[in-house]
């Protein structure tokens, strides 16, 4: 979630400053070259966010495969089990391999899309 936040924040100090510079009483030539400026930083701003949020998506889809290693031990498993806190660690990797999950699909579902300008 905290790429949304700072997508949202640049987004907003990008905006704020754009309203500043509107106010001074700048040569078109400067003015045009502070634009392109501004264009070029929210640009570079909106794909390093989104390269982020794709990292986050790949490390929990690491974590992920990581615990399907351990949850295959499942098979392994029949209902004369004996030892309760087999069924308890099975019951933990679902959990986190749910919870990698939900990181990934919320780093990847508010990845920046343009700032929303």
């Amino acid at each position: 979630m905290s790429t949304l936040i700072h997508a949202t924040e640049t987004a907003d100090l990008v905006s704020r400053l754009q309203r500043v510079l509107a106010s001074v009483d700048l040569d078109c030539g400067c003015r045009k070259t502070l634009e392109g400026a501004l264009n070029r930083f929210t640009s570079l701003e909106y794909r390093r966010q989104k390269r982020k949020a794709l990292a986050t998506a790949l490390e929990q889809k690491d974590q992920i495969i990581a615990r399907l290693a351990f949850l295959a031990e499942l098979d392994e498993i029949t209902e004369r089990e004996s030892d309760q806190t087999v069924f308890e660690e099975m019951a933990l990797l679902f959990d986190e391999i749910g919870e990698s999950a939900a990181n990934a699909a919320i780093a990847i579902r508010f990845a920046p899309s343009r700032f929303d300008r």
